[in-house]
């Protein structure tokens, strides 16, 4: 298991190689430059720029010197926010981002885990079919649709909720109930209908039918015997889960005009500001990369049948 770890864990390094190696060249390859304004720019300020920021020089050259750069934890200066390095902007912004993926990761879990098992215990009856048509409706409408539509209904017509802003705002704790929903809501439907079909088939096993016979009662069976198997295609997903919420919180940060990494990331695609669109991809990916490998630890002391070898 120890070896099965480390090997594991060693492997980021070589992923996080070629996502940063692929993200740089891509990024240079789209038309345009961090310089360019719809108003011309003159030509020598232009050529101060490029020379102040090294991008006068070879791509290779400036590809070895951001490595260098990111290897000392320096991602380098913002384009567009020059009062700003992109350490800064990450450092301030990108504690709104996880605060919000795992306030609406959790909830999807609780409520999805939870669905799960009444939807299956209650099989082709009310709950069971008002639950799944809430999974087929968080499946089928997307965050940008569903975040104003709550907006329009608990915003701006009754009015128990504020439109946008954060946590340390005036409104406080309120400003991130509509945007968790948001993002919760796909997760918990893909959660609600992995469970369901998990503990359908875990409750068709051989090893219930032995527990029921032996006078076993079935909350018993389902906490202590069930519940440890069904969660298994759930953990699984959590990896995608987790970057489902990641992406998904561009748009809806955008949306709630919430001061996350989302914010910093559609702003600086737009701007071509190359090395805040490199910090948000870099963070993104060691964020998933490191989720993924939590998940497949977790996976392993879940089911005892899993080989570390």
């Amino acid at each position: 298991m120890g070896q099965f770890v480390f090997k594991r864990f060693i492997s980021i390094i070589p992923t996080m190689l070629i996502i940063i190696t692929i993200g740089f060249f891509i990024i240079r390859l789209a038309p345009g430059g961090p310089f360019a304004r719809e108003k011309a720019v003159p030509q020598a300020i232009l050529e101060n720029l490029m020379t102040k920021y090294h991008m006068d020089e070879p791509l290779i050259k400036q590809y070895l010197r951001f490595m260098g750069g990111v290897l000392q934890g320096d991602l380098g200066p913002s384009f567009t926010n020059k009062d700003f390095t992109v350490n800064e902007l990450i450092a301030f912004s990108l504690p709104n981002s996880i605060i919000l993926g795992l306030a609406s990761l959790i909830l999807s879990l609780i409520l999805g885990i939870t669905a799960g098992i009444i939807s299956a215990l209650k099989q082709n009856k009310l709950a069971d079919y008002t639950v799944m048509s809430l999974a087929v409706t968080g499946i089928s409408i997307p965050t940008f649709v569903i975040g104003p539509v709550l907006m329009l209904i608990f915003a701006v017509t009754l009015n128990w909720l504020p439109t946008s802003g954060w946590i340390d705002g005036r409104h406080g704790i309120k400003t991130m109930i509509m945007p968790v929903i948001t993002l919760a809501l796909p997760q918990f439907a893909y959660i609600a209908r992995l469970m369901r079909a998990s503990m359908l088939e875990t409750l068709r096993s051989d090893f219930v039918r032995t527990a029921l016979a032996k006078g076993l009662s079935m909350p018993v069976i389902i906490f202590k015997h069930v519940l440890k198997g069904a969660c298994l295609p759930v953990v699984s997903y959590l990896g995608p889960a987790m970057a489902l919420v990641i992406t998904g919180s561009v748009v809806v940060e955008k949306i709630f005009a919430i001061p996350g990494l989302g914010m910093h990331f559609v702003r600086s695609a737009i701007n071509r500001d190359y090395t805040m669109i490199m910090g948000t991809v870099i963070v993104y990916s060691l964020i998933l990369v490191i989720l993924n490998f939590i998940v497949d630890i977790i996976y392993g002391f879940l089911d005892p049948r899993i080989s570390y070898k």
